[in-house]
């Protein structure tokens, strides 16, 4: 490995969480959800948004980055696509309870793994990481919408 080779790894993996023996994505994405109400959601909207795009150029060259070391087109072990993802999912609402956090990591997981028009698409539109990035940050944005309309008209 080249030198800074460790250090990208470990940004695409979510430090050990990449790793996980199982389901990375899912531990990925639960990891997202957990720290949500404490990392993400209690900043204003113009925050989010501006920690999601640093979230998305830092997991794309990250991504990038790790698919070169590990000579392999979208690792499963790299999962910080999955904090986009998740993060975005969440964007629309400004504080969200344990039923909220809940189901919005049920939807992200669902969308995230069916792969709708246009996200499975979306994974050739650009190269290397920035390919991996974009299709959780798109499954993001249906579970989003799914989350919002399901808070404005269901949850408490």
């Amino acid at each position: 490995m080249k030198r800074g080779d460790t250090v990208w790894l470990a940004v695409a993996r979510l430090g050990p969480l990449g790793l996980a023996p199982r389901m990375p994505g899912t531990v990925g994405s639960a990891a997202a959800a957990a720290a949500a109400p404490w990392l993400f959601l209690p900043l204003p909207l113009w925050a989010r948004l501006g920690v999601l795009a640093g979230v998305f150029v830092m997991g794309a060259l990250a991504a990038g980055r790790a698919e070169r070391v590990l000579g392999q087109k979208d690792p499963g072990q790299v999962n910080i696509d999955e904090l986009a993802g998740q993060w975005a999912t969440f964007l629309p609402l400004a504080h969200a309870g344990p039923g909220a956090l809940l189901l919005g990591f049920v939807l992200f997981r669902f969308f995230d793994i069916w792969k709708p028009w246009p996200v499975r698409q979306s994974e050739h539109w650009l190269p290397g990481g920035w390919g991996v990035m974009v299709d959780d940050l798109l499954a993001g944005v249906y579970a989003a919408a799914c989350l919002y309309l399901i808070a404005a008209f269901a949850l408490p």
